[in-house]
């Protein structure tokens, strides 16, 4: 019951966010798409994490994991049903240290102790900061983000290309502890100034794995070699042109 009241709280402050950035029509429109939705969406969720729960797994660096199928956001349309699972992992394991996310993902999801830095995104125990300019008076053993340094830099005008360099910069230098790690999901094909810097090595991780959506309209994916997807999937100017989603994750230890 806690659980579901603080659910219904998270959710409340986040359309009141939507109504403030966005205004009355917007909040109208999207909220009358989610209504019409709902049923299917719920009925939808059920059906993959219940019915097919056991047929669908994937598989990335030799372990097997379970796809990720909720209600929020669609999972199993679009790169979480990769994402999630495999960072919630890490998560666990991490458990009794300190743990910092980027972006309030995970709270969507799980009953989540760890500390989350979103600028925008109101939600209870949710640092409203630039991640930028981020200073914690601890540093973490692991950080974590899931689809969300795309969006640095990127979904405001005027764009700061170099944003997102600064941001992993800030996060190394200022919010990782000694011997921690950060560990990064990005989609390729939406922040074109990042699929470049990662096209040109700009963008370093000590490990990178990459998984990529089987067709256009499959919901199975697999691991593929970064080496693979740099050489063919980015034109010369660094910008994306598979049709398949793809997503990187980056480690930097």
């Amino acid at each position: 019951m806690i659980r579901i009241l603080e659910t219904l709280q998270g959710e409340a402050l986040l359309l009141k966010t939507a109504y403030q950035r966005e205004g009355f029509w917007y909040v109208l429109r999207r909220g009358t798409i989610y209504a019409a939705c709902w049923p299917i969406n719920i009925f939808s969720a059920f059906y993959y994490r219940h019915l097919k729960r056991n047929r669908l797994t994937f598989t990335y660096q030799g372990k097997a994991y379970s796809y990720f199928y909720h209600s929020y956001s669609t999972t199993w349309k679009n790169e979480r049903a990769v994402e999630i699972p495999i960072i919630w992992r890490m998560v666990e394991e991490y458990q009794g240290k300190r743990i910092l996310e980027v972006g309030n993902v995970l709270h969507h999801y799980f009953p989540c102790r760890h500390d989350v830095v979103d600028l925008y995104e109101k939600y209870p125990g949710v640092i409203n900061q630039d991640i930028v300019d981020f200073r914690p008076s601890r540093k973490y053993d692991l950080v974590v983000s899931i689809s969300t340094l795309e969006h640095v830099g990127w979904d405001h005008r005027p764009r700061e290309p170099g944003k997102i360099l600064a941001a992993l910069k800030n996060i190394k230098e200022h919010a990782l502890a000694p011997g921690g790690r950060i560990i990064v999901t990005v989609p390729l094909g939406y922040n074109t100034y990042l699929d470049r810097f990662l096209a040109e090595g700009k963008i370093r991780f000590t490990s990178v794995g990459c998984l990529r959506r089987v067709s256009q309209h499959s919901q199975e994916w697999e691991e593929v070699e970064w080496g693979e997807i740099r050489r063919a999937e980015f034109t010369n100017k660094g910008r994306w042109r598979s049709p398949n989603k793809v997503v990187i994750i980056g480690v930097i230890a």
